[in-house]
């Protein structure tokens, strides 16, 4: 049964659009862009992992976009921009110094009681894709506190190498060591490639653990879902131990339009993070 959830309580001011200037844009891929932006108010977003803003641009319109950077108390934060409708592509014409509203945060990320559980356990985290920024965030929240957990799995796929993101960082995260592992894959590589070729499901082999012990937490493309799933299941892995990121279909973000809705189930509300047990037999999840 799925637990009920403490949703967020009706504020006004998350209606009402406020500023935020880009101090950093950074190229990532043809379609992906990087942006740090800060809060004009001076006010920290106060965002857990996970979630998300809506990024509004007058006369055009609001798209959510995932915060990508970990928790803090400043008023900066990341996001990773996929051009890809009016909303998204109008922000990738914008450049340092340039401002843009946007609302939030939004949704129901890794909270306390998640963080709390994943302490002690091996956590492999599966990545496809863009899913690298809004798993971002939990990234650089666990990573410098990961004598915390058993072991920190990283799984990182892509359809070429040209498709990473935050590869700068994730070149950092290999010198790590220790209880860090990382293991990337693309599905059609080149001369430099030195890692694995083929879907992300051929990474999940090469990883040891013990399932009851052990704590997955997928994000990627809707196709990705399915075989992921089937691979760790498979392994016995319990569908208590398993995390999934339903970032698709949001809108307004505060549960009135409907768009987001799965079987009674706002994501915008009570995800996009959810534990699988919970929605498992929902037949618009996957």
């Amino acid at each position: 049964m799925r637990e009920k959830l403490n949703l967020q309580p009706k504020n006004d001011k998350l209606y009402l659009p406020e500023e935020a200037r880009i101090v950093k844009a950074k190229n990532f891929t043809e379609k992906e862009k990087f942006f740090e932006v800060e809060i004009t108010s001076g006010r920290s977003l106060g965002h857990t992992p996970g979630q998300f803003v809506q990024v509004f641009i007058p006369g055009i319109g609001e798209a959510p976009i995932s915060i990508s950077s970990a928790p803090a108390t400043h008023n900066r934060f990341d996001m990773c921009v996929r051009a890809v409708g009016e909303v998204t592509n109008k922000i990738h014409t914008m450049k340092e110094g340039d401002s843009l509203l946007f609302r939030g945060p939004f949704g129901h990320g890794f909270d306390d009681k998640i963080l709390s559980r994943m302490e002690g356990k091996h956590l492999i985290l599966i990545i496809g894709g863009l899913g690298y920024a809004p798993l971002r965030s939990l990234i650089n929240k666990i990573v410098p506190d990961r004598a915390k957990y058993k072991k920190i799995t990283l799984l990182y796929g892509c359809k070429t190498p040209g498709d990473r993101l935050y590869t700068d960082e994730i070149a950092e995260l290999y010198k790590i060591g220790g209880n860090l592992e990382i293991l990337e894959t693309v599905d059609r590589g080149d001369t430099n490639w030195k890692h694995n070729v083929g879907v992300i499901t051929t990474l999940i082999p090469k990883v040891e653990f013990n399932p009851e012990e052990t704590l997955a937490f997928i994000v990627g493309p809707p196709i990705m879902y399915k075989f992921v799933l089937k691979s760790l299941l498979e392994k016995k892995m319990p569908t208590a131990n398993i995390f999934i990121d339903l970032e698709r279909r949001m809108r307004c973000g505060v549960g009135k339009c409907g768009h987001c809705q799965m079987e009674g189930i706002y994501v915008c509300q009570e995800g996009p993070v959810f534990n699988y047990a919970e929605v498992e037999k929902n037949e618009e999840v996957l």
